[in-house]
């Protein structure tokens, strides 16, 4: 879920970034430092959206730099368990597809695409659906719910976010249209 939060921080303005606009300062800095890092219960923090207010800083013995507390604006992504989201597929592999789901990735496994029996078509790099036919290849659109979330503080790239399709109204776009033209016909 996409969500604009507020949040106080405390951030070191180098001596060189001292002249001009302070508040211009303190928001650069703060995009280097939290801009795409996950911060425990917040998410990840896509961006910084405003300086609500700063104090007027302090020095620190020794350093050049002055220290601000600043009140801010901010966009943060947490992924919630059942939330569903629609994403396309990035990526298919044997044992399921990697799904971009906005700012993070979810893999979707094999087990959790459809009731039937799937296979992976390694020369087209895509999964099959064995009594249907129904693939899906990179480029997709589908519709997931969330279904294991474990977000690594420390590097982005250990996040994990588990997917399923195996529910009503959940699959690729195009198999859920099918499905919803079918039970209006009847």
């Amino acid at each position: 879920m996409y969500k604009k939060i507020i949040l106080l921080d405390a951030v070191r303005v180098p001596p060189n970034k001292l002249y001009g606009d302070a508040k211009a300062a303190v928001r650069e800095e703060l995009k280097n430092k939290l801009e795409g890092r996950i911060e425990g219960d917040i998410g990840l923090i896509m961006a910084i959206t405003d300086i609500i207010e700063i104090d007027e800083g302090h020095i620190v013995f020794g350093d050049g730099g002055v220290y601000f507390n600043a009140k801010f604006g901010a966009l943060a992504y947490e992924p919630l368990l059942q939330e569903i989201v629609e994403g396309e597929v990035i990526d298919v592999v044997k044992f399921g597809v990697f799904v971009s789901i906005g700012p993070l990735d979810g893999l979707v496994h094999i087990s959790q695409i459809s009731e039937g029996y799937i296979s992976y078509d390694e020369k087209n790099s895509r999964l099959v659906g064995k009594e249907t036919g129904k693939s899906l290849v990179i480029g997709d659109k589908i519709r997931a719910r969330i279904v294991a979330v474990s977000l690594n503080e420390f590097d982005l790239r250990d996040t994990k976010i588990g997917l399923t399709m195996r529910q009503p109204h959940l699959g690729k776009l195009e198999w859920i249209e099918e499905e919803l033209e079918k039970n209006e016909s009847v």
